[in-house]
Parts: structure tokens; C-alpha cells; sequence
């Protein structure tokens, strides 16, 4: 017997939800994760007075804003085989992912850093604080504030190119959407909840990132 597309809409929601609950949402926070612990230290490198450490971390940051995500992602699941590294499609994607994310949020965090006023080095330097200290303790979460608008649309972008990992035979969101509509042959009406889905998650990543504003408010002088 033939669904309506109602049916099919209704029997294909959690296959598809399991999809994003199970591969979507943990691939992005942990990509996201790793890729802003990297994003840090190359900010910082970036910032470093040695040339030669300025250098690797500019060089970094060209490659992976002058490259596409797909073309990262295939190179390290499809190209270092080929040279005797093999990685599993998770850990692959993972790594390209953060890689990725590395590379963007670095320059946001170093704009960052660079936007808080030279005043709270002076500050912090006067009350003894050496520079590690003054940057932990007060340029950081200054910084933080500042950057959380793009972070925010920098993780939002990645939930989305999550669906890149589809191709490495990553089971998340868009995978399970494509193997419903397969079977289904509704490609259309499948293809449309898995945009309804992706755009739902984004709004409640919108949502939390006008309530991470205003805790981190407070850090920022006025």
C-alpha cells in the first residue's frame, strides 16, 4: 500500500532525527571542539613576535581558507590511503572538520584579541600580572564576548557541512534522508525534511547564542 506524503513524512522523521541525535549534532560539537582548541594556538601563533612562527600559522590558515571543505575531506579519507594511512569515515571526518574549523576561527579569535583595548594589557601588567596571566585572565574572556557572533556562525555553517560526510559513508542527517528516499523513491518530500530539520537545529543554535552573549557581557569593558 502507498503512504500519502504525510505518512512518509511522519515515518521518516525519526530515521532521519536518529541520523542527527546519533551523527549531526556529535560530529559538530567534537569537529568544533577540537577545531577551536587548534584555532587558539594558531591565533596566538599568529600573534607571536617570531616571524617563523607568524609564517606556519599564515601558512595554515591560506591552505585551509584557499581549499574546499570536500576536497580536505576526500584527501584524507580517499588520498592517505594511498600512502598507507588508513582512517576510519568518522575519525576522518572529524579530523577534516576540525581542520577546517581551525583554520577559520582563527583569524575571528585573533581578531579578536586584537580588538581588546592595549589599556587592559597596560592594566594587567600594572597589578603584577605577567603576559600569560593577562591574557587568560583578561584579554580572553574580553575576546571571547567579541567573538561570539561569528564562532556561533562558524559552528552553525559546520552543522550544515556536516552533510559533506555523507560522502565518506558517514551515517548522520542527510545520509539517513538519502537512504529514506531511496528506498522511498519521494525525493523531493525527503530532501525537504532534511532541510526542515538542519534549519529547525540552527534556529535553537541562534537561540543559544543570543543567551551566550549576554553571559559574557559582563566581561566586556565599557
Amino acid at each position: 500500500m502507498t503512504q500519502s506524503p504525510w505518512d512518509l513524512f511522519l515515518s521518516s522523521l525519526w530515521p532521519i532525527l536518529s541520523g542527527a541525535v546519533q551523527g549531526t549534532i556529535p560530529l559538530a560539537l567534537i569537529s568544533f571542539a577540537i577545531g577551536l582548541v587548534l584555532a587558539l594556538a594558531l591565533a596566538l601563533m599568529r600573534l607571536s613576535k617570531r616571524a617563523w612562527v607568524s609564517g606556519i600559522a599564515r601558512v595554515y590558515i591560506s591552505i585551509v581558507r584557499g581549499t574546499p571543505l570536500l576536497v580536505q575531506l576526500f584527501v584524507i579519507f580517499y588520498g592517505l590511503p594511498s600512502v598507507g594511512v588508513l582512517i576510519d569515515p568518522w575519525p576522518s571526518a572529524i579530523v577534516a572538520f576540525s581542520i577546517n574549523v581551525g583554520g577559520y576561527a582563527a583569524e575571528v579569535i585573533r581578531a579578536a584579541i586584537l580588538s581588546v583595548p592595549r589599556g587592559q594589557w597596560e592594566a594587567a601588567y600594572m597589578v603584577g600580572m605577567s603576559h600569560r596571566r593577562a591574557l587568560g585572565r583578561i584579554i580572553l574572556p574580553q575576546a571571547a564576548r567579541v567573538s561570539v557572533p561569528p564562532l556561533s556562525n562558524t559552528f552553525i555553517s559546520l552543522v550544515k557541512d556536516t552533510s559533506l560526510a555523507s560522502l565518506i559513508l558517514v551515517t548522520e542527517l542527510f545520509r539517513q534522508a538519502q537512504q529514506v528516499a531511496a528506498f522511498s523513491q519521494e525525493f523531493m518530500l525527503l530532501y525537504l525534511e532534511a532541510a526542515l530539520i538542519y534549519w529547525l537545529i540552527c534556529l535553537v543554535l541562534s537561540s543559544g547564542q543570543s543567551v551566550l552573549e549576554k553571559r559574557l557581557d559582563r566581561y566586556v569593558a565599557h
